[in-house]
């Protein structure tokens, strides 16, 4: 069935709606705030935000404790992963005083173009694609661009290697050897029948990692592999398009018995990039980094500008096709103002 389009006046009106829902439910929030403040609430202590839910977060925490907490209005938006000042309510409600500054945050736009951050205070993010739904290595180029604009260390994860098999080997095999010549971190692993499980284990070990990628890539069955009794609910792949459903509706933290944290994340089947400029978008491909200023032309655009750096790379073998039909690619879908930021 074709995607229905919507007109600019139903796109404003089914926006106008949802303003106005969170309008009322900020409102509600706002007196539940007012009343729990009115009453015995307990001392300022830190804490850890694991999992969110609209207008309330829950929180653990020094001592392991968790409680759902309430946001005071005049806080700027939490996410998983975010270290704040709470207080503790009488009836196991409490308070977000505070949010402590981020150490790194990842973010993507949202349908409108605004940008939402997605977990913070992570320092590995772990990029995980599958045989099936069919990776595409667009989507992984957005996630290590993302990455490298954010600060954050990336690991490249292949689940489901036991679907690795005659019809689609040639393909994987060609896509991983791109990455691995690039010297990316990449492990092959199965949640399925365990296959280097110990060696994700060892990767993720002491870091506060964050799972992105497609749903339907088994990211919810890498954290029941990870952590058993954890129990993520798991989704089949859609019968009619072949793409992931989605299990997991919101990103929650997870602790390893032996140090780090694992923030699994909603899976999505885009990731886009309107909050980053051309000069950060070249950045995230890391073989042009000796390249970039020795072009001929200083606002050379690498499409079919003489004394190009890039071109004479991409004909030398320097730089790999599918990496250069990649960039180009996110280039055409990034807002013109975006782009003309470059080489300013």
């Amino acid at each position: 069935m074709a995607k229905r389009h919507l007109t600019r006046r139903q796109s404003w009106r089914i926006e106008k709606i949802q303003e106005e829902r969170a309008a009322r439910a900020a409102r509600r929030e706002s007196r539940a705030v007012e009343e729990l403040e009115g009453g015995d609430l307990g001392p300022e202590q830190t804490g850890q935000v694991i999992a969110h839910f609209g207008v309330q977060v829950e929180v653990e925490s020094a001592d392991g404790q968790v409680s759902r907490c309430h946001l005071r209005a005049n806080l700027p938006a939490l996410v998983t992963g975010d270290q704040v000042v709470w207080r503790a309510g009488n009836q196991g409600i409490g308070v977000i005083v505070a949010q402590l500054p981020r150490r790194s945050e990842l973010c993507r736009p949202d349908m409108r173009g605004l940008l939402k951050p997605v977990a913070a205070n992570v320092d590995r993010i772990v990029i995980v694609f599958a045989p099936r739904p069919e990776p595409h290595a667009n989507l992984i180029d957005r996630y290590l661009i993302a990455a490298e604009h954010a600060g954050i260390q990336p690991l490249l994860l292949l689940n489901k290697a036991d679907l690795v098999d005659e019809s689609n080997a040639e393909g994987i095999d060609a896509l991983l050897n791109v990455y691995r010549t690039l010297g990316y971190p990449l492990i092959e692993v199965s949640a399925f029948n365990g296959l280097a499980m110990d060696e994700l284990r060892g990767a993720l070990d002491g870091h506060v990692s964050v799972f992105v990628g497609q749903s339907g890539v088994g990211k919810s069955s890498l954290v029941n592999a990870l952590l058993p009794g954890v129990d993520t609910r798991v989704g089949d792949l859609s019968t009619v398009t072949g793409k992931g459903t989605h299990t997991t509706t919101t990103a929650r933290l997870f602790h390893f018995p032996g140090g780090g944290d694992l923030i699994d994340s909603p899976g999505i089947r885009e990731f886009g990039l309107g909050h980053v400029s051309r000069d950060d978008v070249e950045a995230g491909f890391i073989e042009f980094r000796d390249l970039l200023g020795h072009c001929r032309f200083r606002d050379c655009k690498h499409d079919r500008e003489p004394g190009c750096a890039l071109l004479q790379a991409l004909e030398d073998g320097r730089i790999m096709p599918q990496r250069m039909a990649s960039y180009r690619h996110i280039l055409a879908s990034m807002p013109e103002t975006e782009i003309g930021r470059a080489h300013v």
